[in-house]
């Protein structure tokens, strides 16, 4: 027998004893087993980007796990802006040098190139508190989905049906850039290489 258990959105059959009863009898003699039943239990789908670089795909795959962002063009104008800041290089300084976190003295530092002394403070703190290393992608990510300003545009990005364009309204109040670069072109492409799985 089949039982269906819904979660999401992929159903997976799950065999449950049927005939068993793990309960003690009312004249607490002895225990009779429940037969076995099927149960379907549905798994959430994720975006994933198979051509992508291992970096890329972290970042992607945390930025589902750590949010309720569902739309492929919020995700990918999310990603086209990090690669536009940083290539997705973790330690690395405005200019290109690639250098732990206190050595960064300069412009901007890490994935979104945090620039102000509230940010880039804010990284060093939030390693501080949770024990990673800021010179990390693992830690700058984590610290990226939890910063206050990225919390505030969250809601934006959480919404759905929008066109990358559109997504890069609060992707500009996130980061802030001066030069826009080409972040809609690693937009549009990453929208191109992600499939639903």
């Amino acid at each position: 027998m089949i039982n269906t258990i819904s979660i999401g959105l992929v159903a997976i059959a799950i065999p449950v004893v049927s005939g068993i009863n793990w309960l003690s009898s009312n004249n607490g003699t002895e225990q009779t087993p429940s037969p076995v039943e099927d149960v379907v239990v549905e798994v959430p789908k994720t975006w994933i980007c198979p051509e992508c670089t291992p970096e890329e795909q972290y970042v992607l795959k945390e930025l589902q796990r750590g949010t309720k962002i569902k739309d492929r063009n919020a995700l990918a104008t999310i990603l086209g802006n990090i690669k536009q800041e940083s290539k997705f290089t973790a330690n690395i300084c405005e200019g290109g040098a690639r250098v732990p976190y206190t050595d960064c003295h300069r412009g901007g530092y890490g994935i979104i190139q945090w620039t102000s002394k509230n940010r880039y403070l804010g990284l060093g703190n939030f390693a501080n508190k949770y024990g990673c290393d800021p010179s990390t992608l693992e830690c700058q990510t984590r610290y990226m989905i939890n910063e206050d300003i990225f919390v505030r545009t969250l809601p934006d990005f959480e919404g759905s049906g929008q066109t990358v364009a559109k997504y890069m309204i609060p992707a500009y109040y996130w980061l802030g850039w001066g030069i826009r670069g080409s972040r809609d072109t690693y937009a549009y492409d990453f929208t191109k290489q992600m499939i639903l799985s």
